[in-house]
């Protein structure tokens, strides 16, 4: 009861209602945007970069505030090998749910079998081949994480390797023990500037949302949408029994919780997902709900970053799905003998690519070219929706990032389930104004002092 006293004290009602006002914006926005985009399409068109922008904007974000949550996260724990625990079962978990991802893909695609038909003519081939860049193996991969300097890792806009910086310097503060707690209190102050910028930038959400939903259908038109919408509809409804019968399924028994009441706690991430099609636009507050609602610094700072180059449902489903149309239109179907290692291969080709808009895209036509060019042709085909079904990879993608959070909080017993239920039942709002728990964090000086005095007083006697 205190504590909810005290953040009701800290966020006034007044000042939290502004904040609704926003994202109305934001549903209306991407309302005239598609009006615009279905009146006006060559108009439309010219409005990307201006949803391309907003999402500039937020992604310049996310270097820093990674590295503020994993090295306080990191910092903050005794033992080195309670981030090592999360670590191992955070990238098992990602890998099982990868195959399970490919595999329902695998069979609704089989089923639906939606490519059947469809003309391949030389402009849509010179369409697919525009897509094609070099894939990585894995070795590139591997060597990309490791920056070319620990300040590039921020300025090169690459999760994974901010994630190596972040994690190496935690490790540091860690053995530095009493000596490293000035640092680590500058980065607590770091991390509060950098949110309380992030929140600023949020407040251009509607003028983004409007560029981008425009754009995206000024350039499909209805056309498209006609000719691909049995894939489209296939995608979306894969992606929907994914999401609402496996991880809800996972969710309610590992961590006996109702993803309906996660999602709501999360609607205005998934709002801005959808109106930016980009899954990385919520990153930074995903991270600050996941600490907010409950769940350890340790635990957020390592699953979420890592779940975004790792845990990607959606695009495993999109990946599957996208293929199998591709061989059918090609008129080269293939047998399950052919489909099962040319999946394992973008299972792996996938790994690190970025949740934003046209990634998906050019890395199957990167991992069928090294796999199976002869399907390259075909990708011409699904360019003109490709956004749309953006949208539903982006989504997929961020519930089962915010699912997984939740469930290695719960295996690792690092989750808060009292806080948990305060939060989802709305006793403890999320402060839109900082997008931080001034509250939990005093709380969290207070006991780093307590134990800062214990360890003394054991040192005397």
């Amino acid at each position: 009861m205190t504590s909810t006293s005290k953040a009701a004290a800290t966020n006034p009602a007044g000042k939290r209602d502004r904040t609704h006002y926003l994202y109305i914006a934001v549903i209306i926005a991407v309302v005239l945007g598609i009006t615009v985009g279905l009146v006006a399409p060559d108009f439309a068109v010219k409005l990307k970069p201006i949803g391309t922008g907003f999402v500039n904007l937020i992604k310049m974000m996310i270097s820093p505030i990674i590295f503020c949550t994993i090295v306080l996260g990191i910092g903050s724990v005794r033992k080195a090998a309670k981030v090592g625990a999360v670590g191992g079962i955070a990238l098992a978990y990602f890998t099982v749910m990868s195959l399970v991802a490919l595999g329902i893909g695998l069979v609704v695609g089989n089923i639906v079998d939606p490519g059947t038909g469809l003309a391949v003519t030389d402009a849509v081939k010179e369409t697919g081949q525009a897509q094609v860049t070099e894939a990585k193996n894995t070795e590139e991969f591997l060597l990309g994480i490791i920056p070319t300097t620990i300040v590039s890792a921020f300025t090169g806009g690459e999760v994974l390797q901010t994630l190596l910086v972040a994690l190496l310097a935690g490790f540091a503060l860690q053995a530095m023990g009493d000596t490293g707690q000035p640092i680590l209190r500058g980065v607590e102050h770091i991390q509060r500037l950098v949110f309380r910028i992030l929140a600023m930038v949020m407040w251009a959400a509607p003028i983004g949302a409007f560029g981008a939903i425009a754009a995206v259908t000024g350039s499909a038109g209805l056309d498209a949408l006609k000719s691909l919408a049995v894939l489209m509809l296939g995608f979306y409804t894969t992606c929907f029994l994914f999401v609402f019968i496996v991880l809800a399924a996972l969710l309610r028994v590992v961590a006996g919780m109702n993803i309906l009441a996660l999602f709501k706690y999360l609607g205005r991430e998934f709002l801005l997902i959808l109106s930016t099609s980009s899954s990385e636009s919520a990153l930074p507050r995903l991270i600050a709900k996941m600490e907010h609602m409950g769940v350890s610094k340790p635990v957020v700072g390592i699953t979420v970053p890592t779940g975004y180059s790792f845990n990607l449902d959606g695009t495993m489903i999109y990946m599957t799905m996208a293929s199998l149309f591709i061989a059918d239109a090609m008129g080269t179907p293939m047998s399950i003998g052919e489909q099962i290692p040319l999946l394992l291969f973008l299972l792996v080709a996938s790994k690190g690519a970025a949740g934003v808009t046209g990634a998906g895209l050019a890395t199957l036509a990167g991992g069928l070219q090294s796999h199976k060019p002869a399907l390259v042709d075909g990708i011409g085909l699904i360019v003109g929706i490709d956004r749309f079904m953006s949208e539903a990879r982006a989504l997929t993608n961020f519930a089962g990032n915010a699912v997984a959070t939740v469930l290695i909080g719960t295996w690792t017993k690092e989750i808060d389930r009292e806080r948990v239920d305060q939060v989802l039942a709305g006793q403890l709002p999320f402060d839109e104004k900082t997008l931080l728990d001034d509250d939990a964090a005093a709380e969290g000086d207070g006991a780093a002092a307590s134990r800062e005095g214990e360890d003394k007083e054991l040192a005397k006697a």
